[in-house]
């Protein structure tokens, strides 16, 4: 029913909540860019401009210092901290924890999709159970298992327990996407003579590539930013840190400038935003493809 003025209910609560949208949209764009903007601030202002107005939200071109970031990168040889050695050794440990995980989980994945055999619904729930543990009630016992079998200290310690840490969890992800795959095309590929291997290669890993690209991108920032075990593991091996035990020692130390701190925090943090926003379509196909049955 029409007010005086003509409007109707539907019309101002149509044009209310379009505002407290766009309000709601503005708020958490600015509490969520706001401390990264700072963070590429800081890291570019000379320190003794940022000791007399840490405040200032506007840094005149002028004033751009990279130094910064020079101390960041440079070996320690040069009196830098060797932030770029830390990234080669997060790089080879979240790639390979990807790759090896991939290679585990799918077929796993499938096998729990596909096959039945005696408990196999409960199976994926006994995964995702796993996953539910928190790191620091296996911290103790793998700290000790490794160094018992010479490991510790080793970035292919760190890479096993990274996979034995994920591999749960990305089959549980994996085998909702296998159940939207139609079991018809599967047998049309078997009548044509496909083995299940055949099957699984030509039909199911196409068609589950979304999922798959969601799940490596999943893992991949998992290892890229985990701290606990590779504190753990390579706490004294500095040539084999990784870029999370890096960072820690910027802030750990009063020796540092905030400047610096904030210069590594940019540093580790470009590479997993320019991956994300690069896949950012197929991450939103894959983690939303397996929520419905098809």
């Amino acid at each position: 029913m029409a007010d005086g003025r003509g409007w109707s209910r539907d019309t101002v609560e149509t044009r209310v909540f379009g505002v407290l949208r766009v309000v709601m949209i503005l708020f958490l764009l600015v509490i969520t860019v706001f401390p990264f903007y700072y963070m590429v601030l800081l890291s570019l202002r000379p320190l003794d401009r940022v000791l007399q107005d840490p405040g200032a939200l506007w840094l005149p071109p002028s004033e751009v210092d990279l130094d910064s970031y020079a101390s960041v990168v440079a070996p320690p040889s040069a009196g830098g901290q060797g932030f770029l050695d830390f990234m080669a050794n997060s790089a080879l440990v979240a790639l390979g924890t990807v790759a090896l995980t991939l290679l585990i989980a799918l077929p796993g994945a499938y096998a729990v999709s596909r096959l039945r055999f005696f408990g196999h619904r409960q199976v994926s729930v006994l995964f995702l159970a796993v996953y539910l543990f928190p790191p620091i009630l296996l911290a103790v016992p793998l700290f000790v298992f490794f160094t018992r079998i010479g490991l510790r200290g080793t970035l292919l310690g760190l890479l096993i327990v990274y996979i034995s840490q994920v591999v749960a969890v990305s089959i549980y992800m994996l085998r909702n996407y296998f159940d939207t795959v139609p079991v018809s095309l599967e047998e049309a590929a078997a009548i044509d003579g496909c083995t299940r291997l055949g099957v699984m290669r030509r039909v199911s890993l196409p068609l589950a590539m979304p999922a798959i690209i969601a799940n490596a991108l999943f893992i991949f920032m998992i290892a890229w930013n985990e701290f606990l075990f590779a504190l753990l593991f390579l706490i004294e091996e500095r040539d084999r840190w990784t870029v999370s035990l890096g960072l820690s020692q910027l802030a750990g130390s009063i020796e540092i400038p905030t400047t610096v701190l904030m210069a590594g925090s940019v540093v580790i943090t470009v590479p997993i935003i320019v991956v994300f926003f690069a896949s950012e379509r197929l991450l939103t196909e894959g983690l939303t493809a397996g929520a419905e049955k098809g």
